[in-house]
C-alpha cells in the first residue's frame, strides 16, 4: 500500500511544482491527502477520489515568507487563512495546498496533536519516505478510528463529531476509549461554533455508513446533543402504525432513501420533528394521532437549522420537504379513488406547488412508508401506496418538459382587466388555476386562457 501511495504522490504535478520551491526546507505532506489515498487503495471507500486536499507542514523556517515565495514562484495566489497560527493557502486554478507551521517546530509534537491516527501519517517531501509513528496505516487496514491522546478531543470537542463523520464515511469502528470519552463529554459540544458543527453534519450525511453512525450516536447519548430535537422524539414509542419508536423510525427512513443527497437524508431524519407537539392517544382505540405534525415540523426544522447556521436556501429546501412529506401519499391515495380530470388537477397542483423538488419529496414519502410497518399496516396497503407514488412520478415525468417551458399566456394585469377584479386573494387563485390548467394541457392559446378564467367558479 505504501509504495502505491508513494507512486501517486510522486506523480502529483502540482505537488511537484511546490516541492521545487521547498528545496532545503523541512517539509512534510500530512493529513487527509495521504488518508484518502490509503482508504482508496485499501478499498475502504467507494467514493470518487479527488486529490486536492494537500496539507504541507513546515519546520524551522519563516512559514509566511516561504509560502509567499512559493506562490510567487509558480504564479499562484497567496491567501492568509489563519495568520495567528501561521496557516496559509496557495491556489492555482482548481489546485490548492495549505501551508502550516509545525507545532513547536517539532515533528513528533505535530504528529501527536492530530485528531486521529488515520490523519497522522506524514510524508517527507525531501527524503520521499513516510513517518507513521502513531500506527495510522495499520488502523486504516484494520478499520478503526483511534487517537494517540484523548486530550486532542478535549482541546477541540468538535473532534468528537469528526469521529462520527469519519465513521459515516469509512464504516470504521470508533475505538472504545473515544466512545467512552464522548459519552462523558458530549455536552461540551455546546461550546463549539454552530458553523463548524453544520459543516460536520453535511459531511457526515454524505457517508455510505450514515445509518450505522446515527445508531451508534444514539446508543451513547451523543445524538441528542448534536440534534436537540431527538430529546423530544425519543419519548414516542412504537404504535399500531409504527413498528419502531420515533427515533429509530426516523433513522430507518434515512436508510430507505435511495438518492445520495445529504440534505434529502437530513430531511428524512427530521421529517417527524413536529410529532411531539401534537401527539394524542385516542382513549377508546388507543390509537396514536399526530394531526398537523407536518405543518408544525416545517416550522420547527427551520428553527433548528437556523440555529445550526445552515444557509437560507438549505433551510427552505429541508423545511419544504418536511412540511409536505405527507402530501404525496395523501394525494396518491386520493388519486386512486378519483377519476378523470379531478386526479389530473390534483396532480398538476402538486407538481406546481412542489416543483422542482418532486422526485425528492416522493422519495421521502416512499422511504417513510417503508419505515412504518406496524400491526395495522398490511402489505397490500404498502404496495398500493408505493404503486400510487410511482404513478405520481410518472405523471410528473410526462409534464416535466412542458413545465420547464411553460409560457406566461396572461399576466396579472390582463386577468384583472378581463375579470374586472382588483388585486387580492381571488387574483392569486385565478393565476394558480391557470398554471395548473397549462400543466394539464387544457390551455394551448390566449383564447383558451381567456375562456378558462371566465368559466372559473372562484
Amino acid at each position: 500500500m505504501r509504495e502505491k501511495i508513494k507512486k501517486i504522490i510522486e506523480g502529483d504535478s502540482f505537488l511537484n511544482l511546490l516541492r521545487e520551491g521547498l528545496l532545503g526546507i523541512e517539509a512534510y505532506l500530512a493529513g487527509g491527502y495521504i488518508r484518502d489515498l490509503a482508504l482508496s487503495i485499501n478499498k475502504k471507500t467507494d467514493e470518487e477520489l479527488i486529490l486536492r486536499d494537500r496539507d504541507i507542514v513546515l519546520f524551522n523556517c519563516d512559514t509566511e515568507k516561504t509560502a509567499r515565495n512559493l506562490a510567487d514562484s509558480i504564479g499562484a495566489a497567496f491567501v492568509e487563512l489563519d495568520p495567528e497560527n501561521k496557516i496559509y493557502r496557495i491556489v492555482s486554478g482548481e489546485d490548492y495546498a495549505d501551508i502550516a507551521q509545525g507545532l513547536n517546530n517539532n515533528l513528533e509534537d505535530d504528529i501527536k496533536r492530530r485528531d486521529f491516527t488515520i490523519n497522522s501519517i506524514f510524508y517527507d517531501l525531501k527524503n520521499a519516505d513516510f513517518i507513521d509513528i502513531s500506527g495510522g496505516f495499520e488502523d486504516i487496514k484494520t478499520g478503526i478510528i483511534r487517537t494517540t491522546d484523548l486530550k486532542n478531543l478535549e482541546d477541540d470537542p468538535l473532534r468528537m463529531f469528526r469521529a462520527f463523520r469519519f465513521m459515516s464515511k469509512t464504516g470504521f469502528q470508533i475505538d472504545s476509549e473515544i466512545l467512552s470519552f464522548i459519552k462523558q463529554n458530549a455536552k461540551s459540544l455546546d461550546i463549539i461554533a454552530k458553523e463548524r458543527i453544520q459543516q460536520e453534519i453535511l459531511k457526515m450525511f454524505e457517508g455510505n455508513f450514515l445509518v450505522e453512525t446515527l445508531l451508534k450516536m444514539f446508543d451513547i447519548g451523543f445524538l441528542e446533543e448534536a440534534f436537540p430535537f431527538v430529546r423530544e422524539i425519543k419519548k414516542i414509542p412504537p404504535n399500531t402504525h409504527h413498528h419502531l419508536d420515533l427515533v429509530h423510525h426516523s433513522i430507518e427512513t434515512v436508510k430507505n432513501i435511495r438518492i445520495n443527497k445529504p440534505l434529502l437524508k437530513l430531511a428524512a431524519f427530521y421529517h417527524d420533528i413536529g410529532k411531539p407537539k401534537c401527539w394524542t392517544i385516542e382513549p377508546d382505540s388507543g390509537r396514536h394521532r399526530f394531526i398537523g405534525h407536518d405543518e408544525i415540523g416545517g416550522k420547527l426544522v427551520s428553527q433548528e437549522l437556523s440555529m445550526l447556521k445552515f444557509s437560507k436556501k438549505q433551510i427552505e429546501y429541508v423545511s419544504k420537504l418536511v412540511k409536505n412529506h405527507i402530501y404525496p401519499s395523501a394525494l396518491a391515495h386520493s388519486a386512486s379513488t378519483e377519476t378523470g380530470g379531478v386526479t389530473n388537477k390534483a396532480m398538476a397542483r402538486f407538481v406546481r406547488k412542489i416543483y422542482p423538488d418532486i422526485e425528492d419529496l416522493v422519495e421521502l414519502a416512499r422511504a417513510d412508508r417503508l419505515s412504518a410497518r406496524g400491526e395495522a399496516v398490511s402489505d397490500d396497503m404498502v404496495n398500493e401506496n408505493l404503486k400510487n407514488l410511482q404513478n405520481l412520478l410518472d405523471y410528473f415525468f410526462n409534464v416535466k418538459d412542458k413545465m420547464q417551458a411553460l409560457p406566461k399566456i396572461l399576466d396579472g394585469k390582463e386577468i384583472m382587466e378581463i375579470l374586472k377584479i382588483t388585486p387580492g386573494p381571488k387574483l392569486g387563485e385565478v393565476i394558480e388555476a391557470l398554471k395548473e390548467a397549462q400543466i394539464e394541457g387544457i390551455i394551448q392559446s390566449r383564447e383558451d386562457a381567456v375562456k378558462f378564467i371566465k368559466d372559473l367558479k372562484i
